[in-house]
């Protein structure tokens, strides 16, 4: 299974915080995001990891290199100011045939145990929403009814009848055939001239047509933060950091 990270977006929401880096190599604590993913992954035995870059990618490379993760692989997306569905479509062709994989956003500050959960769970198809969320504009919600997804998207119907939503995580699990449906997607939406929408407009769209083959974990309780804004910053230092779950000794890197 190969793990997809999305990394090549330019943060600018971050202001003066992100230091003219790129988001996944903000630290806390010492370690980047990048190396806390790299080692969270090699931990679970998931050493075939690429990474999406653009803005700024050779800095990402200095780092892999920094800490020994020389197996990981980097796709560069030329067209990193668009939409984050050319990022998707990038990590998408880095598959080989019939592989199943992990698709993560490298903003993201997390306890290991989310992994855990959801390399682990004996369903196809895993998205992970947390219950205890601030609803507004900016969280991606999952709707579920008779638990089963029914959206996901930043701004549900106001109508829509559900039993309950979380935010997403940004992170998920799919496999194989579930990755040519959304290769497919994203090229129908590049086609027509549509390169600027999230790739969460695409996975919706394969989502909503077979709902069915799609499920969740509940990952409510375990400590986690996107990290878009500058009081982003400040609270994953002060609320997440502190509650996150060490991992044990970590083996060299580039074993």
């Amino acid at each position: 299974m190969k793990t997809i990270i999305l990394a090549a977006g330019t943060g600018q929401r971050l202001g003066n915080c992100s230091e003219d880096r790129p988001k996944c190599l903000l630290e806390f604590n010492g370690k980047s995001l990048l190396q806390r993913h790299i080692e969270i992954l090699h931990h679970y035995g998931m050493d075939d990891v690429v990474i999406v870059t653009g803005y700024k990618s050779a800095m990402i490379k200095s780092e892999l290199s920094d800490i020994g993760a020389n197996r990981v692989e980097l796709c560069f997306n030329p067209d990193f100011t668009l939409g984050s569905i050319l990022s998707l479509l990038t990590g998408l062709n880095a598959l080989a045939p019939d592989q199943d994989f992990i698709l993560m956003d490298a903003d993201v500050l997390y306890d290991h145990n989310i992994i855990d959960k959801l390399i682990n769970s004996d369903k196809e198809n895993i998205f992970l929403l947390d219950r205890n969320f601030e609803i507004g504009e900016e969280p991606v919600k999952l709707c579920v009814h008779n638990d089963q997804l029914i959206e996901f998207r930043k701004q549900p119907d106001k109508n829509l009848v559900f039993d309950f939503q979380g935010e997403s995580v940004g992170f998920f699990r799919f496999t194989s055939y579930a990755g040519k449906l959304l290769g497919l997607k994203a090229s129908e939406y590049i086609n027509r001239g549509e390169d600027e929408v999230p790739y969460e407009e695409i996975i919706r769209d394969v989502l909503l047509a077979e709902p069915e083959k799609y499920s969740f974990e509940d990952i409510t309780g375990l400590p986690w933060l996107e990290i878009d804004f500058p009081e982003d910053v400040i609270k994953a230092k002060n609320e997440i950091l502190p509650n996150l779950a060490d991992l044990p000794e970590l083996t060299d890197l580039s074993e």
